[in-house]
């Protein structure tokens, strides 16, 4: 195994909760409560789990756009999540990029193709002329396959599928490392989305690029990710290679998800698991159950998991998964006492 080009480690962000005159603090959201995981250099990461399980704020943690309440992110040997060793890595911010969801929302209405791409040129002092700027637009939209005269248009004039290329083009301009994808098919044609997907891992391959890719989609997932973590209330439940996950889901969250997938042969229904019917709604981030946060939604839950929260253990070398179903799930000094 190579180097991980990103570590990180025990990653928590809460938010806190106010009111009355005051303001005072009255409580916390647990949007991420201890996250870790590694990247690989040239590797798909699937970051996959129900709306508001925490994968956004975990990307914009990563990201910077929140300052994390504990743990670590180190990249390239920096430890970033420390806002004072980021400000001292001046080119993270090149080598770090991220794509967003709508492309609608993420591209400024009044700036041209030109003027949205130029902007990270500028000032990362990429070029330093008006004709060397308009040269690498043009290639920079040559590479995400569009006409270079679509750099005087506006993203009025632009499909949704032509806004999220330029959206890619911009996050190239600065040649990272390392790109966040958030969810950044699910607002486009279904005729569409195969095609960005096609672009973004002839991108990978040509670029040596890493992505962290956070959908809700599984069937994504299993045809672009190499491995997949999959996230229930701030935390990992399940962590493996895609073949494993998909092969020999552990957790009974990921077992539920999987077996919700929509499928159109009966070969593909006999590779998913049994059907697990869900129990009630997720449960409010601010209002986390004790133990372990999927007991009141388990089919197999039973007395000790509302007591205490399982921690992730290995069940077969890679293969990671957070339950008290598997030997090592429950902490051992606590172990006997949760059995009486």
């Amino acid at each position: 195994m190579s180097e991980p080009l990103l570590r990180v480690d025990n990653l928590v962000k809460h938010f806190p909760i106010r009111a009355g005159f005051l303001m005072r603090q009255v409580g916390v959201v647990r949007a991420v409560d201890g996250v870790s995981f590694s990247l690989s250099p040239g590797e798909t990461f699937g970051l996959v789990g129900e709306s508001g399980s925490g994968k956004t704020t975990l990307a914009m943690t990563l990201l910077g756009g929140y300052r994390a309440t504990a743990g670590e992110i180190w990249f390239r040997g920096d430890n970033i999540a420390d806002p004072v060793a980021r400000r001292r890595r001046p080119a993270l911010t090149k080598e770090i990029q991220v794509v967003f969801q709508d492309p609608g929302s993420s591209l400024n209405p009044r700036r041209t193709v030109r003027q949205t791409l130029e902007v990270p040129l500028r000032v990362h002092r990429l070029v330093s002329t008006h004709g060397e700027a308009a040269r690498q637009i043009a290639r920079l939209l040559e590479t995400v396959e569009l006409p270079a005269e679509f750099m005087h248009a506006f993203p009025a004039a632009l499909s949704g599928g032509q806004k999220q290329r330029v959206a890619i083009a911009r996050a190239l301009a600065t040649e990272p490392s390392f790109i966040v994808l958030d969810e950044p098919t699910s607002a486009l044609d279904v005729s569409v989305q195969g095609k960005i997907i096609a672009l973004l891992l002839d991108l990978q391959r040509r670029l040596n690029l890493t992505y962290l890719f956070i959908t809700h989609d599984l069937s994504l997932m299993r045809n672009v990710a190499t491995r997949v973590a999959v996230m229930y209330l701030g935390k990992l439940a399940e962590l493996a290679d895609t073949a494993s996950l998909f092969g020999n889901p552990l957790h009974p969250y990921t077992r539920m998800l999987l077996s919700a997938i929509p499928v159109v042969s009966e070969a593909e229904e006999r590779l998913k698991p049994r059907w697990v019917v869900p129990r009630g709604e997720t449960p409010s981030p601010a209002r986390v159950p004790p133990g372990c946060s999927f007991h009141p939604r388990c089919p197999d839950a039973f007395a000790v998991c509302p007591r205490i929260d399982p921690v992730a253990a290995s069940a077969d070398g890679r293969h990671v998964v957070r339950c008290h179903l598997y030997p090592g799930c429950t902490p051992a000094e606590v172990a006997d006492a949760a059995r009486t």
